[in-house]
């Protein structure tokens, strides 16, 4: 089975709820990580690399919190997927070379099968980069879920 880490669907589920909470004010990591239904001892790494990649701000002290960097309609899940589990791809061997882009010699199957797999991330990715955080905040609002309502990818 294929899947995505926890780390990003805690890393979406948090800008998701900064989107669906921005009021101006900075957001306290333990109030998106209560909302959110992510594990405290998470929810700070999370949001730590969440920072490091540009995707949030973040200010220290009683007053402090975390806010969106950027417009939530700007950022698409692909970049941070990317950007929390690194290059995405279906196995090991399907790895890009960073000369040629294409799938690593390692790759023993058959070169359609190579391909039909590297057409699958392909498709996952573009799936991934037409959707954004706004994008699925409001999707979470139309659906009917509690602004504070956990959203799983």
């Amino acid at each position: 089975m294929m899947k995505l880490s926890s780390t990003s669907d805690y890393g979406i589920r948090a800008l998701v709820d900064l989107a669906q909470h921005d009021h101006g004010t900075p957001i306290r990591s333990t109030e998106i990580a209560e909302r959110q239904g992510i594990p405290a001892s998470l929810a700070g790494q999370v949001l730590g690399r969440l920072r490091a990649a540009g995707f949030i701000a973040s200010a220290r002290g009683a007053q402090g919190g975390h806010q969106l960097a950027m417009a939530a309609d700007q950022i698409s899940l692909d970049q941070v997927v990317e950007a929390l589990e690194g290059p995405v791809s279906l196995a090991d061997c399907l790895e890009r070379g960073a000369q040629n882009g294409r799938a690593s010699e390692r790759c023993t199957g058959a070169a359609a099968q190579v391909r039909l797999w590297d057409d699958v991330r392909a498709a996952m990715m573009h799936v991934l980069a037409d959707r954004t955080i706004a994008d699925l905040a409001a999707e979470s609002a139309r659906l009917g879920a509690p602004a504070g309502g956990r959203y799983h990818i």
